[in-house]
């Protein structure tokens, strides 16, 4: 843990600043902690709050605090902040709120806490409008209010900008064991990258979980997913929220197909950091990282009594990337000898109650579903609410399963009331996987085996000018054609003598389309298979004052969408999908951000649905693959080039054939040089 960060999350001393119930809360739970350090009160009036003596002002402590929770109002909080940076303190919990999370309601907010993050100088704060931390290891803690955290000897660490979140995840009784607990507030100061860097630093934080609410500094995050990793400590996020993205009038299909979270989804998966998409999913992971750290495979297998269970964790695995590989012959051997031969034997298996209650039966029969090519074996056991006790057998096996063989095995309750924080709590000791709800149970595999490295490139930062340009296609054409890619020959004409001097250069059929317009499907304004003789006037019925021929591209495998949207919160998002006038309704995407490599791209056009089209559709011929990636990393050249002005770049459809890939449409929107 940094130096600065280590002293305020594992303080020696702490101060409160302030009186009333919230100052009193954090001594009292100071205590219950059993925190052995100092605990100094301070306050002008009081001689003694919750039996502690009280100091008056600042310069009368004993020495600099390592740790301060101020709990006075936010005017007083930041001299007192300065205060305490001259005297060399650690670090301090702003409480207060009223700065920039209220802009809307006092404009001031801003301004002050600007002054804040002045005051503090190079003492770290948190907050402000915040609750502080929890470092349940050495029972220190700045928190104004009722926590669930227990002593623990090692655990994972939660981070997140809400209180009331954090005091939520904190009374889970899911037998997950919580190291650290940070709230972060406003991060006007210390990001919750760089809290969730330092925290790392301990050893005994076995993972970390991000409830994220928006990224600040991208560079703080590509450096904490690297660290991270190095050190073997796995990071899973719940992203909320739409991402930042500016408000602008974007007029590609890219924008609406990438959607506003496109770019949070991508960076996050650039990081390599697994996304959850709810709390109980959270923690679950959590608690399986704790145990185990990331899965090798999504490779899992599953025993039940039920053969209803087994459907229904079948059933429930099909949205997931998880797989149920058949059962080995060693596997059907050791199943068969602790079953017999009235069981029919599959993955997931269904092996009846003939042998319930008879512990060691029960746990070579759920060993029988462990092995080499298994990443995780889910036992489905749901205690009963009326006496789980009654159950222990299972709770028994699943221990001696563990011990026996030391695969990675979880008891998963199908419904989350249906196991008991004792029982959790027993497994996780003896290392197995207590999973609260079949759901949050696959959530979870799924998540930690899809853990990944970082990509070592960071990501390319786009400028900040306005965009006010659009290119007319010819024009953009002509600017991507310059990187590499491929357009068909076209000229730009007006009126008849133009036309007809043009058709007889090219060669036909023509496509003949309206300049100035961006969506010329939506107005009529392109006319495809012109033939020489027809189009003078073709031309003439488009509408526009200057028209654009073009020669036709024949033996077309697919049709493409590759577009690249400026998304200040996380750069330029890339996205590459089926094209042509169907693209907003078929919605076959994938996103990426930039920079990327043409093994991205060949991976990410895998996953389309119209990936068999590229690849030869029921005797089709197959799309050349390198082409489409060459086209792809031209438009990223031409984005890195242009990424101070650059706002949109689209073209659709990139019409594929066997051959090459062409773009026979293309859009470009930046600012003015």
């Amino acid at each position: 843990m940094t130096k600065s960060l280590r002293r305020l999350f594992q303080p020696k001393s702490i101060a409160i600043i302030g009186g009333g119930a919230w100052c009193e809360q954090v001594i009292k739970q100071s205590v219950g902690m059993g925190f052995s350090g100092e605990i100094w009160p301070v306050h002008p009036k009081a001689t003694e709050i919750s039996g502690h003596q009280a100091y008056a002002s600042l310069t009368d402590l004993p020495v600099a605090p390592d740790a301060v929770f101020i709990g006075v109002n936010r005017h007083a909080t930041v001299g007192l902040v300065a205060r305490l940076s001259e005297m060399g303190a650690g670090g301090a919990v702003c409480f207060a709120s009223g700065f920039a999370e209220a802009v809307a309601e006092d404009e001031t907010g801003d301004d002050l806490q600007e002054q804040l993050v002045a005051a503090a100088g190079e003492m770290p704060i948190l907050g402000p409008n915040c609750y502080g931390f929890v470092n349940a290891l050495d029972g220190a803690l700045l928190w104004p209010d009722q926590h669930g955290c227990q002593r623990v000897d090692r655990g994972v660490a939660i981070l997140t900008q809400s209180s009331n979140i954090a005091i939520n995840l904190t009374m889970q009784r899911r037998g997950l064991p919580i190291a650290y607990v940070v709230t972060c507030g406003n991060m006007a100061q210390t990001s919750q990258a760089r809290i969730a860097s330092a925290l790392i630093e301990d050893p005994r934080v076995t993972a970390v979980g991000l409830h994220i609410e928006g990224f600040s500094d991208l560079r703080d995050w590509e450096a904490l997913a690297a660290k991270a990793y190095a050190k073997g400590v796995p990071l899973v996020a719940l992203k909320v929220g739409a991402s930042e993205q500016a408000q602008q009038a974007t007029v590609s299909h890219t924008a609406s197909l990438a959607g506003s979270d496109a770019g949070a989804q991508a960076f996050l998966d650039r990081l390599g950091i697994p996304r959850l998409s709810a709390l109980p999913d959270l923690l679950e992971t959590l608690k399986l990282l704790h145990c185990y750290g990331p899965l090798p495979s999504g490779d899992i297998a599953s025993i039940s009594c039920s053969g209803g269970e087994a459907s229904l964790i079948a059933d429930m695995s099909v949205e997931t990337t998880l797989s149920f590989p058949p059962l080995t012959n060693h596997q059907e051997a050791q199943l068969r000898d602790a079953l017999g031969p009235m069981v029919a034997l599959n993955n997931p298996l269904d092996y009846h109650t003939y042998i319930w209650r008879d512990e060691d039966a029960m746990a070579r029969a759920w060993s029988g579903m462990t092995g080499d090519s298994i990443a995780m074996t889910f036992s489905i056991v749901d205690y009963p609410t009326t006496d789980a006790a009654d159950w222990g057998c299972a709770t028994g096996a699943a221990l001696k399963v563990r011990a026996d063989t030391g695969a990675r095995f979880a008891v998963v309750a199908t419904l989350p009331e249906l196991m008991s924080p004792k029982v959790a709590t027993e497994l996780m000791a003896g290392g197995v996987v207590p999973f609260l709800g079949l759901r949050e149970a696959l959530a979870a595999t799924q998540a930690a085996a899809n853990l990944g490295a970082p990509k070592q490139q960071p990501v390319c930062l786009p400028g900040t000018a306005e965009a006010t340009q659009i290119l007319t296609e010819a024009e953009a054409k002509q600017a991507l054609a310059a990187y590499g890619v491929l357009t068909p020959q076209n000229r730009t004409v007006r009126g008849a003598d133009e036309v007809a001097a043009v058709v007889a250069q090219l060669r036909p059929p023509f496509a003949i389309k309206g300049v100035g317009l961006a969506h010329k499907s939506e107005h009529a304004a392109v006319q495809l298979e012109v033939q020489a003789e027809d189009a003078a006037t073709v031309a003439a019925n488009i509408g526009t004052a200057e028209v654009l021929i073009e020669e036709m591209i024949t033996g077309t495998v697919a049709e493409l969408l590759v577009g690249v949207i400026r998304d200040p919160a996380h750069g330029f998002v890339l996205t590459l999908g089926a094209g042509g006038v169907l693209t907003e309704i078929l919605r076959d995407t994938v996103s990426m951000l930039l920079p990327v490599q043409a093994s991205d791209i060949e991976t990410a056009l895998t996953t389309l649905s119209c990936a068999p089209l590229l690849s030869g559709y029921r005797g089709k011929p197959a799309a050349n693959t390198a082409s489409i990636v060459e086209a792809v990393l031209a438009v990223q050249a031409y984005v890195l080039a242009n990424a101070e002005t650059l706002s949109e770049v689209e073209i659709n459809p990139l019409l594929c054939t066997p051959d090459r890939a062409v773009a026979v449409d293309a859009l470009i929107r930046k600012a003015l040089p």
